[in-house]
C-alpha cells in the first residue's frame, strides 16, 4: 500500500553477512521483521509473491563491479523498483573461535571475493595460512565457530554474531572498498524528489537502427542529465543483444528527467523504469545544471510554448 513504511523485509543472507549490515542501516528495519534469503532471485521472489514488503539486495562492489544477477531480476519478470539505495563501507576483519595468534592460524576461510580482496593483507600477515573458498562471509564465520576453520574473513557483525574474537581489523587492501545496495519494493509512487536523486532505468536499444545507444545517451545530454553508471548484460535472446542499465541524476518529477524519459520511450524498443530514489553520499557533490537546464528554464520554456500556441506573441 503506497506511503505505508514496509515491516517485513527479505535480504540477501544468511545471517550475519553485509547485506544484513546494510539492511540495518535502514530506519524502518528497526521496527521490522528481517529475513534472509539463499540469493537475490529468491529474495525478489518473495517480494513479488507478497511474502515481503521490501528486499534489500546488492548492486555493485566498487572492487568487484555490477552484480550481474541483480540486474537480470530487475530487468524480467513482474516489475519492482528501487525506493533507497545504501552504500557500505566494505570492512572485512579476520576472526578466530579463540583468542589466538596469527602465527597459529593455518586455515582461513572466505568468501572468494572477500579472500581476493585481502588476498595482501593475508600474504603479508599470515602466510603460513591456506585460504579455503566457501559460500559467504556468513558462512566463514559459521565454519570458524564451529572449528572446521581456525579463522574466518568476514564482516564485524558476522564475529559478533556468531561469538568469534577478532584478531585483526580493517584487512582489505583497498581500504575505501564500497558496495552499493539498493532497497526493492513492488511498484508504487517514488518518494519524492529532495534535490540530490538518482533514476534507474533498464533500456533496450533497437538493434535495426545504426546509433542506437548514441541516441540514448543524446536524449540525456541534450537535457543536461548527468549520466552516473552505465551497464550492460546480455538479454538472453541471442549474441549481441544487451539491455543497457542507467543511473541518471535526477528525479522522475524532474521537468528535465520527464522529457527524457518522454525521448527515451519514443526512440528505444523498451524502457523498464527502476525508480527514482534519494542518492546515498558517496562524497561527491551532484553535478549543478547547465545554464538552460534548471527545473526553472523548462517550466519557462513551456509557458512561452503555450502563449505561442495560443497566439500570444507578447
Amino acid at each position: 500500500m503506497p506511503g505505508v513504511p514496509p515491516t517485513r523485509f527479505v535480504y540477501l543472507g544468511p545471517e550475519g553477512t553485509f547485506s544484513e549490515q546494510a539492511l540495518k542501516t535502514v530506519p524502518a528495519a528497526d521496527r521490522g521483521i528481517l529475513t534472509p534469503a539463499r540469493s537475490v532471485p529468491e529474495a525478489l521472489d518473495a517480494l513479488r509473491s507478497g511474502d515481503a514488503d521490501a528486499a534489500l539486495v546488492p548492486l555493485e562492489n566498487s572492487i568487484g563491479g555490477q552484480v550481474g544477477v541483480t540486474l537480470d531480476e530487475l530487468a524480467s519478470g513482474e516489475p519492482l523498483v528501487i525506493t533507497r539505495e545504501v552504500v557500505l563501507p566494505v570492512q572485512f576483519v579476520l576472526a578466530a573461535r579463540d583468542d589466538r595468534s596469527l602465527e597459529s592460524v593455518r586455515s582461513v576461510a572466505a568468501h572468494p571475493q572477500a579472500g581476493a580482496q585481502c588476498r595482501k593483507w593475508l600474504r603479508a600477515h599470515a602466510p603460513q595460512a591456506t585460504v579455503v573458498d566457501v559460500l559467504s562471509n556468513a558462512t566463514a564465520a559459521l565454519g570458524a565457530s564451529s572449528g572446521e576453520f581456525d579463522a574466518a574473513v568476514c564482516a564485524e557483525i558476522g564475529a559478533s554474531r556468531y561469538k568469534l574474537h577478532v584478531l585483526a581489523k580493517d584487512i582489505a587492501d583497498n581500504p575505501d572498498a564500497m558496495t552499493r545496495f539498493a532497497l526493492v519494493a513492488r511498484p508504487g509512487p517514488p518518494p519524492p524528489p529532495t534535490g540530490d536523486d538518482l533514476t534507474t532505468l533498464a533500456v533496450y536499444i533497437s538493434h535495426d537502427r545504426v546509433g542506437a545507444l548514441l541516441a540514448v545517451l543524446t536524449e540525456l545530454s541534450v537535457r543536461g542529465i548527468n549520466l552516473t553508471r552505465i551497464e550492460s548484460r546480455p538479454t538472453g535472446e541471442k549474441l549481441g543483444r544487451y539491455v543497457f542499465f542507467l543511473d541518471c541524476g535526477g528525479h522522475v518529477a524532474d521537468a528535465q528527467m520527464g522529457e527524457a524519459l518522454q525521448g527515451l520511450r519514443r526512440i528505444c524498443a523498451d524502457v523498464r523504469f527502476l525508480g527514482s530514489y534519494p542518492r546515498a553520499a558517496h562524497g561527491d557533490a551532484p553535478p549543478r545544471p547547465a545554464p538552460g537546464l534548471a527545473d526553472v528554464d523548462f517550466a519557462a520554456a513551456a509557458t512561452w510554448l503555450s502563449r505561442v500556441r495560443a497566439g500570444d506573441l507578447s
